[in-house]
C-alpha cells in the first residue's frame, strides 16, 4: 500500500500558556500542502515493526512516530500481525512542517485498511492524540483547520475548502527541537501580540484578500526562534525584497513561506532563492 503523507504549514500561530502537563495550550490554523513523502507499507507475518528510510537522519525505532503510530495499533487490538514501512523523505526534517506527524497519521490510516481494523476515523483520531499533537490533523482529508488545545483538538474551517495558495517555501539547513523553542517561550512569555486576531485572518484568506492576510499572518514563536537563529530574519528580508508580501515562519521553525500570486511567480522567484546552496526552496501549494 502506498499512501501520500503532506507537509503542513502553520498560517496563525499563538500560544495561549504552558499547561499542568508540559505542553502548552496553542491557536493554529493549519494548513495542508502538497509538499510530502511516500509512505509504503507491507504486511508482516510476525509482529516486527520495520522501518525503512532514504534519510539516514530519520530514526528506526521507537524514537519515529510511524513506528509509535504501528506499535499502538499492535498493542490496543492485541494484533499478531508486523509491517514494514518504507519512508520516502522529502519533507524537510525538523523544519515545522510536521513531517514526522503525517507519517504517524499516513500509517495508522493505511494500516487500518491493510490489517482491516474497519476504525471510524473519530477513533483513529483519538489514537492520533497519544502520538502526538499534530497527528490528528492530518487524519482529516482537508486543506484548512484551526486547532486548539495543544494543537490536537481540531475544528474544519469548510468556508476554505476550495482555496488554494501558491506558496515559496525556504528552509534553512538546520534542524530546530520544537520542545526548546517553547522552552524558551515559556521564559520570555508574550513577546508579540498579533495585530489581528485568528477570525480575521480566516476572514482575509475566504475574501482572498492579500493585504489583510499580510497583516494577519502570525506567529508567537517566530521571534524566539529567529533570536536563536539570525537565518530567520536573512529569509524573511530576502523574500521580502523579491516582491513578496506575506511571509511567515511555519510552526517553530525554521521553515518560512511565503504566499505567491501564482504558480508562475512561485517558480520564478524559487529560480533566484535557489541560488543560495545553504537553502532548500520548494513550490508548493495547498492540496
Amino acid at each position: 500500500m502506498v499512501l501520500n503523507s503532506y507537509a503542513k504549514l502553520n498560517l496563525y500561530l499563538e500560544v495561549l500558556g504552558r499547561r499542568k502537563d508540559g505542553y502548552h495550550n496553542i491557536r493554529t490554523l493549519f494548513e495542508r500542502i502538497d509538499l510530502s513523502d511516500k509512505i509504503i507499507l507491507k504486511s508482516r507475518r510476525d509482529k516486527k515493526i520495520k522501518i525503512l528510510c532514504n534519510s539516514p537522519e530519520v530514526p528506526l525505532d521507537n524514537a519515529n512516530l510511524a513506528f509509535r503510530s504501528a506499535r499502538l495499533l499492535q498493542d490496543t487490538f492485541r494484533l499478531d500481525k508486523g509491517v514494514d514501512i518504507r519512508i520516502k523523505k522529502n519533507i524537510p526534517i525538523g523544519a515545522g512542517l510536521g513531517g514526522g506527524s503525517s507519517n504517524a497519521a499516513a500509517v495508522l490510516v493505511g494500516l487500518n485498511r491493510l490489517w482491516n481494523l474497519k476504525l471510524a476515523k473519530n477513533r483513529l483520531i483519538t489514537l492520533a492524540r497519544r502520538i502526538g499533537s499534530d497527528v490528528p490533523f492530518f487524519i482529516y482529508n482537508i486543506p484548512f483547520a484551526q486547532a486548539t488545545a495543544c494543537g490536537d483538538r481540531i475544528k474544519l474551517l469548510n468556508k476554505l475548502h476550495y482555496l488554494r495558495l501558491w506558496h515559496i517555501l525556504v528552509v534553512p539547513k538546520i534542524a530546530i527541537s520544537t520542545p526548546t523553542i517553547y522552552r524558551k517561550w515559556d521564559t520570555y512569555s508574550k513577546l508579540t501580540e498579533p495585530d489581528y486576531d485568528f477570525k480575521i485572518l480566516t476572514l482575509a484568506l475566504k475574501k482572498r484578500d492579500s493585504f489583510l492576510i499580510a497583516r494577519s499572518l502570525f506567529n508567537d514563536l517566530e521571534k524566539i526562534t529567529a533570536k536563536l537563529y539570525p537565518v530567520i530574519g536573512r529569509i524573511k528580508k530576502k523574500l521580502k525584497a523579491l516582491g513578496i508580501k506575506s511571509i511567515l515562519m511555519s510552526g517553530s521553525g525554521p521553515a518560512v513561506f511565503g504566499i505567491a500570486s501564482s504558480r508562475k511567480e512561485a517558480v520564478a522567484l524559487s529560480k533566484q532563492l535557489k541560488k543560495n546552496k545553504f537553502w532548500k526552496v520548494f513550490v508548493t501549494r495547498t492540496v
